[in-house]
Parts: structure tokens; sequence; C-alpha cells
């Protein structure tokens, strides 16, 4: 019987490589990558039946990449493995089209039971969290990413690069645009936020998870 191939994007190796003795008796791992950018890039090469994806990672964030991912491979499913307990995440999972959401500290034989669960077209989540999700959405704010969701994908990856440390230059060399249009994007999001420095920026973006601390 053919394997479900599966492709790992993590920027913990060791965790990558734990995942990989979890992984490989049951599926086909294609693959492991350690940032957003390098997960679309794979996915397009190597064609995987599921992504197996870390919600924090450098240079793209697990949620915006899946976003991107969605775009163009709605049938590729995708499960989140993370660290991230907050209910905000997962439902921002979901919302990007994720199949599963399932906790590190959680049992292995959850995460095998996540992607059996996207490979059958159904959605999973850690029971830690099922509930607390229910109760997320039924008083779900109109506005629930609230500034978040005031800034377009670009100006989100921008962002995460900006805050990551990236350079003007470096930023333009990655997404493959100018410097000057890197700089209307910051400047762009510094008006719409109402934000002044780059310090208060990197801040927004460490507050909303685009990048960690």
């Amino acid at each position: 019987m053919k394997r479900a191939k599966i492709l790992l994007a993590d920027d913990h190796r060791i965790v990558a490589e734990g995942l990989r003795g979890l992984l490989e008796p049951e599926f086909e791992l294609v693959g492991i990558v350690e940032d957003g950018r390098a997960m679309l890039e794979a996915v397009d090469k190597l064609k995987p039946d599921v992504v197996v994806a870390d919600v924090s990672m450098p240079l793209l964030n697990g949620i915006d990449a899946v976003r991107l991912l969605k775009k163009k491979n709605k049938e590729i499913a995708v499960v989140f493995l993370t660290m991230h307990l907050d209910v905000t995440y997962a439902a921002s999972a979901f919302e990007v089209g994720a199949s599963g959401y399932v906790l590190k500290h959680s049992a292995p034989s959850e995460l095998v039971t996540a992607i059996n669960s996207a490979l059958r077209g159904r959605t999973y989540i850690t029971p830690l969290l099922a509930g607390e999700l229910l109760q997320y959405h039924q008083k779900k704010p109109q506005s629930a990413e609230g500034e978040i969701a005031r800034l377009t994908s670009r100006q989100r990856e921008v962002l995460q690069l900006l805050a990551e440390g990236h350079s003007v230059k470096e930023v333009a060399t990655i997404l493959h645009i100018s410097t000057r249009t890197v700089e209307f994007h910051k400047y762009g999001m510094m008006e719409v936020l109402g934000l002044k420095s780059s310090a208060e920026l990197v801040r927004f973006a460490v507050k909303h998870g685009l990048i960690t601390e």
C-alpha cells in the first residue's frame, strides 16, 4: 500500500529529527525544512500529501506560509504542531485552512492521529483546546484579529522580516521586490497602525506572534 508523503517544517532541528523517528514507520517523510519560505518551495518540488508545520518559523511564519500555500495547493492538508497553547493561534490556523492543530507536548500518537484525520479530509484539534476553541468562536468579536487584520499579507511578510533584523535591502532580496517597495510597505504599516518607529513595529510583531522574542 502506498504511504502518504509528509513534509515537515520546523526550525528546531532536534524536534524535527525526533519527529522523523515517529513518522517514518507509518509515512514517507519526503523532506524537512526550517522556515516558511523553504516550506513553500519544498511543497512545489516534493508534492506532499500533508505538511506538518510549526506556527513560529523564521522568514515567514507558519500561519502566513499556509495562507499562501492554500492559494496554490488547496488539496494539500496541513497539520500544525506547535508550542502555542493560545486558542487565538489555533483559530488562526483553521481560518487559513489547516486540518489539524496539535501541541508539541502532547502524546506523539496525537500527531499521527491528526495526520490520518487530515488524509481522510477531516479536522483534528488537540483535546486540550477543543472546548476553548468552541467558546472562542461563540464569543468571537467581529474584529477578532484586531490590528493585524488591517495589514495585507505582503505587509505581514515585510513586517516579519524587518522584525527579525533583516535590513531593507535584505528584505527586498528575499521577497524579490525593490527597496523602495519595502520602504513603502514599512511606512504604510506605521501609518495604518499609528506607530512612530521601527522599534514599535518590532514590538507589534512580537505581540501578534509574527516573531518570538
